[in-house]
């Protein structure tokens, strides 16, 4: 239990399959509710269909829409930086941590060293010997977040590739923080996301890994580790969304991750 954020009110909702526009909205609300002295929240989440989340400044361009299209695989935009990430409905597990920003460090990197403390902890729980990158990777593909080049302040590997990656954004009261934990890995589907990448699959494998290739877990097994060590961590009790978070999600979700405007052009119709 970590506790500077134990002594305060904190909910743990378990893992929900949620469609992207969905799974972004629910940071927001998350975020308004704890910036108005509601609960804090930690979460996890499934991508229900597979979903490529392109970050925040990502050219429309780097997607191949078409493949998506055929696939079955959903794209939204996220508010945090860096490069797209395929989030296979089974292959991905998704988090989030939101708090009050009064409640956390003001500087980047202190926050993230906190918030990922229950994220390392999930990994050595699982049997994964993981930890933040000891130095800098070159990019394979910079439009991919998983292929771009390694940062050690918030790229997670193990044996030497990429197991995980996290992002913050803040809002006026309130810090999200969201990451991605690869179980299980399909080199082919993720980069077909991408339009003009010339990575081959033996280059992704070769930088990329899942929980699965370092430990003999399932991952309902991996998931129910990582909903513990984020409710250990922030001393959260299981918790739901209510009512009204529900509805402000569907109307987010429609006014803005839906929207061409948002996924396509980088335009925020509810900052308008």
């Amino acid at each position: 239990m970590n506790s500077d954020v134990a002594d305060r009110e904190w909910r743990l909702v378990r893992e929900e399959d949620l469609d992207g526009a969905r799974a972004m909205a629910y940071d927001e609300v998350a975020a308004e509710t704890a910036a108005a002295g509601g609960p804090r929240t930690v979460r996890v989440y499934r991508w229900t269909p597979s979903t490529l989340s392109l970050g925040y400044r990502q050219p429309a361009s780097d997607v191949d829409w078409d493949w998506c299209a055929r696939a079955g695989v959903g794209v939204v935009r996220r508010p945090t930086g860096g490069g797209g990430i395929y989030h296979d409905s089974f292959g991905d597990i998704s988090y989030s941590i939101v708090a009050p920003a009064a409640e956390l460090p003001g500087d980047l990197m202190e926050t993230y060293e906190r918030l990922c403390e229950p994220v390392l902890e999930a990994f050595r729980r699982m049997g994964v010997d993981a930890d933040f990158a000891d130095e800098p990777k070159d990019s394979l593909h910079y439009p991919s977040c998983y292929l771009r080049d390694v940062n050690p302040a918030h790229d997670v590997l193990a044996g030497g590739r990429k197991v995980s990656g996290n992002a913050q954004y803040r809002t006026r009261d309130a810090v999200i923080q969201h990451g991605s934990l690869s179980f299980s890995t399909d080199a082919e589907r993720h980069l077909s996301c991408f339009a003009d990448h010339d990575v081959t699959p033996d280059e992704f494998e070769e930088r990329v890994a899942g929980i699965d290739e370092f430990a003999d877990v399932t991952r309902e097994e991996s998931v129910s580790i990582l909903e513990s060590t984020l409710a250990e961590w922030a001393g959260a009790d299981p918790g739901t969304w209510t009512d009204a978070e529900r509805d402000r999600v569907e109307e987010i979700a429609d006014e803005k991750y839906r929207t061409e405007a948002w996924t396509r052009e980088r335009t925020d119709p509810l900052s308008e």
